[in-house]
């Protein structure tokens, strides 16, 4: 693995350890705004260019997934 893969996995592995965290508050906290914005903004990034560029994994299905584990 080079640097450069281990950066972009590192990356994506942060989103979602932030990603589950928000939806496990969200679970508890229906109302939560900080909870609501983060996964916002993390389905906002498992949807960009960016993230693209650092992973072939698809979006929605790293989301249902995701969702899935928390539910």
């Amino acid at each position: 693995m080079t640097g450069y893969q281990a950066l972009a996995n590192a990356i994506i592995e942060q989103a979602v350890k932030d990603y589950r965290k928000a939806l496990c508050r969200l679970k508890q906290r229906p109302g939560c705004t900080i909870a609501m914005t983060t996964v916002r903004e993390v389905e906002s990034f498992f949807h960009s260019a960016w993230y693209a560029q650092l992973t072939e994994i698809d979006p929605d299905y790293l989301i249902d997934r995701l969702r899935k584990e928390v539910a």
